[in-house]
């Protein structure tokens, strides 16, 4: 029963990971057909994580009052339900008002399930965890290039990911008495509650949330603006861009498919490490000249490297913290993380505006590698 319920937390975080490149591989279209600026979509970027950022700070309470599987369920629904209303959304504004919910689904079940698994399994379950999201970021890039092929209908891809998040939704609702049974026995009885103050007291707390926002202010950015990029000063096609995109996606799967095998003998420091040196190889690789293959190559290696980053920081946490504040400092971790989500990638949009192109991508995405880099050796 408990390996079936494993394989319910994996598949819940595909449903995690499918909403979250989408705007990036429809942007393109999407900003044309709407008649927009092209720096809006870090108004979409920014609303739905900010709304990933309140149930994340949310998630402690959630937690304790509904239990992991109630609080993972209802979280895919609710972004079920907003990308529908995007899939219908014919203005910018629509947008917006669906962005809330999508965002609001995302931050909860983020923290339930990391807190969950970095608690009770070893390293290399966290890795393939995140893999699964991977496959989910992966696959929503190719299913909307398929649909942007077709008279760039954007609508069409998010009808389709919304499909699959109600099925996963369904999954979820039916494994409710696999959480019930096990919850019981499994979740940490002696964390108490802990004020926000003493936890920011806390020796090595403040380091690892600038870890997390940095982190997610490069995967974030890298993964909405690399289309976009790619499109602007590559001249590639939209569609070919958004495949180009994915393999950045493919690269992380890949690498949190790896690591989940390495993880347990390397440990989480060293993955991190290592994990940093690939995403410096792979933006070189973005920054060399050419077009087609070489973008790409760039943005796979940039994935791979990056896959070990956030599993190895979560799965560190229950070690390096004491037991008493693990639950709601993975909350804060998620929060930071969709901080740096939040206000990176509109920030880049703003920028690129005024320098009238992309180029600046890459020297963006080095600024946040350095800051990991300095972080994590403290």
């Amino acid at each position: 029963m408990f390996s079936i319920l494993l394989a319910v937390i994996y598949l819940s975080y595909i449903s995690l990971g499918l909403p979250d490149s989408l705007l990036g591989a429809a942007w393109p279209s999407m900003q044309t057909l709407l008649h927009v600026p092209v720096s809006y979509a870090g108004i979409l970027s920014m609303t739905i994580s900010g709304g990933t950022v309140l149930s994340s700070l949310l998630a402690d309470r959630l937690l304790r009052r509904f239990g992991t599987g109630r609080v993972a369920a209802y979280s895919v629904l609710l972004t079920a339900i907003a990308l529908t209303g995007f899939s219908v959304s014919g203005s910018f504004p629509e947008l917006c008002v669906f962005a809330v919910p999508y965002g609001l689904g995302a931050g909860a079940v983020d923290s339930a399930l990391n807190h969950y698994v970095a608690v009770h399994y070893p390293a290399r379950h966290m890795s393939w965890l995140h893999c699964f999201w991977g496959i989910g970021a992966a696959a929503s890039p190719y299913i909307m290039s398929f649909y942007l092929r077709r008279n760039s209908d954007w609508q069409g891809g998010y009808r389709t990911v919304a499909a699959i998040q109600m099925i996963l939704t369904l999954m979820l609702f039916c494994s409710l008495p696999l959480w019930k049974q096990t919850e019981c026995s499994t979740d940490a009885p002696q964390e108490e509650e802990i004020t926000l103050r003493s936890l920011l007291r806390m020796q090595g707390v403040l380091p690892v949330l600038l870890t997390f926002f940095g982190y997610c202010a490069f995967e974030s950015t890298a993964g909405l603006w690399a289309s976009s990029y790619l499109v602007r000063e590559r001249g590639l096609h939209t569609g070919a861009a958004a495949c180009a995109a994915s393999c950045y996606y493919v690269g992380i799967t890949g690498g949190r498919l790896l690591g989940g095998f390495l993880a347990d003998r390397i440990g989480d420091r060293r993955m991190i490490r290592t994990g940093l040196c690939g995403m410096a190889a792979g933006l070189i690789l973005l920054i060399l000249p050419g077009s087609g293959i070489v973008p790409c190559i760039g943005l796979t290696v940039i994935g791979f490297g990056a896959a070990p980053v956030y599993p190895c920081l979560i799965h560190a946490t229950p070690t390096a913290f004491p037991q008493r504040c693990t639950r709601r400092l993975i909350g804060m971790q998620v929060a930071s993380a969709y901080i740096g989500t939040t206000l990176m990638p509109p920030l880049f949009g703003k920028l690129a505006a005024q320098c009238g192109n992309m180029q600046i991508l890459p020297l963006f995405l080095g600024f946040f590698l350095t800051q990991l880099a300095l972080l994590t050796e403290q």
